[in-house]
C-alpha cells in the first residue's frame, strides 16, 4: 500500500500488472484484455485466465479473515475487500454437506444389478454424490451459457456474473442438501426456485432496483454489484424463469416415462447439442432405461458438462 496507495494507486497497479502481462501475451501470441479489476488472457480454444492483483489484508475479526486482501478498481480508484481463497473455503463448507435422496437405496441396488448383469457399472453412490454441489454449479452455468447464446462473453453479454450464480446456488444447496429429496435432478429444481431468495433487492425511488449479494469470505464486498442495471436484472429474471421452466419439464418427462427421443429433445434445447449427444452417447454405453438415464447419468456423467469454458467474469465489467 505503500507503493499503491492513493487515489491514483488502484489504477497505475493495474496498468503496471497489464505491461507485464502483455509482455508475455505478445511473446506467446495470446489475446488480453484489461477491465476495471483484472487482466483477462485469452488462450487457445477459448479459455481464459482472470488475473487480479490482491493486496494482503489479514483480518482476526473476520470469518477467514486469514486470506482477506484488497483488490484495486480503476474506475472508483479505490481497493474493495476481496477473499477467492476464503470464498473458495466458504464453497467447500457448503459442498461438503450430503444431500438427502429418499431414492439413494434404488441407486445403491441398480449400481449392484449392472455389476451383476456384468455390464460396465456406473460410478458408485458415494462418487456420483461427491461434491454434488460443483456438478450443480456447472448444469447452472451451462444452462447460462445457452440461454444467453453468442451474447456471452461480448459487449453485448447480459449474462449474470458465474461468481452470482456460484454464491446464489451454494446458499440455496446448504438449506435445501438436508431435506428429503427423490433425486438430484429434483433437488437441482428446488434450488433453481428458490435462487432469489438468497439476494437483497432494494426499490429505489426512481423505480429501479438495488441488489445486494453479500460475499461470504468478505463482508461488504457486493458480488451482485455487476446486477445492478435494469437490462442485467430483467436478463437474469428472464433466464431464472426459463431454466424453471425447461428443469420441470425434464423432470416431467422423466417421470412419465416419455421416451429417450423427448428426454434428448428438452436436454438438447436446455443445455445445448454436447449435452444430448453426451447423453445419447452414454445411454447406448450403458444400455440403460430412460428413467435411470434422467435419473442419473445426468447428473453422475461428467460427460454431459463437458463444455468450452465461457470468460470468467468475477472480476470484469
Amino acid at each position: 500500500m505503500r507503493e499503491y496507495g492513493g487515489a491514483a494507486g488502484p489504477a497505475r497497479l493495474l496498468n503496471n500488472l497489464f505491461a507485464a502481462l502483455e509482455r508475455y501475451a505478445n511473446a506467446h501470441g495470446l489475446r488480453i484484455q484489461r477491465w476495471e479489476r483484472c487482466v483477462t488472457l485469452e488462450y487457445a480454444d477459448s479459455m481464459f485466465a482472470d488475473i487480479a492483483p490482491i493486496i494482503d489484508e489479514p483480518s482476526i475479526v473476520s470469518i477467514y479473515g486469514d486470506t482477506l486482501g484488497r483488490i484495486p478498481d480503476r474506475k472508483l480508484h479505490i481497493y474493495d475487500k476481496t477473499n477467492p481463497k476464503g470464498y473458495a473455503r466458504a464453497f467447500d463448507k457448503a459442498a461438503a454437506i450430503s444431500p438427502n435422496f429418499t431414492s439413494s437405496l434404488e441407486f445403491t441396488e441398480a449400481f449392484e444389478a449392472e455389476t451383476r448383469a456384468n455390464v460396465t457399472p456406473l460410478p458408485v453412490a458415494e462418487e456420483v454424490f461427491n461434491r454434488l454441489l460443483s456438478r450443480l454449479v456447472q448444469m447452472l452455468k451451462l444452462h447460462r451459457n445457452v440461454a444467453f447464446g453468442t451474447a456471452v462473453g461480448t459487449s453485448a453479454d447480459l449474462a449474470p456474473s458465474s461468481v452470482f450464480v456460484t454464491t446464489l446456488a451454494a446458499a440455496a444447496y446448504a438449506v435445501q442438501a438436508p431435506l428429503p429429496h427423490h433425486s438430484p435432478l429434483e433437488l437441482l429444481l428446488d434450488i433453481v426456485e428458490t435462487l432469489p431468495v438468497y439476494f437483497e433487492r432494494t426499490l429505489l425511488q426512481n423505480g429501479a432496483e438495488h441488489w445486494v449479494l453479500q460475499n461470504p469470505s468478505a463482508p461488504g464486498e457486493n458480488l451482485a454489484s455487476s446486477m445492478n442495471t435494469p437490462a442485467r436484472q430483467a436478463a437474469f429474471n428472464s433466464w431464472h424463469g426459463l431454466i424453471k421452466e425447461q428443469l420441470a419439464d425434464i423432470v416431467e418427462s422423466i417421470e412419465a416415462q416419455a421416451g429417450m427421443g423427448v428426454l434428448l429433445a428438452k436436454l438438447e434445447t436446455a443445455f445445448g447439442k454436447r449435452a444430448a449427444r453426451a447423453i445419447r452417447n452414454e445411454e447406448a454405453r450403458q444400455r440403460q432405461s430412460t428413467a435411470g438415464i434422467g435419473k442419473v447419468v445426468l447428473l453422475s456423467s461428467g460427460a454431459p458438462i463437458a463444455t468450452t469454458a465461457r470468460a470468467h467474469t468475477f472480476f470484469g465489467d
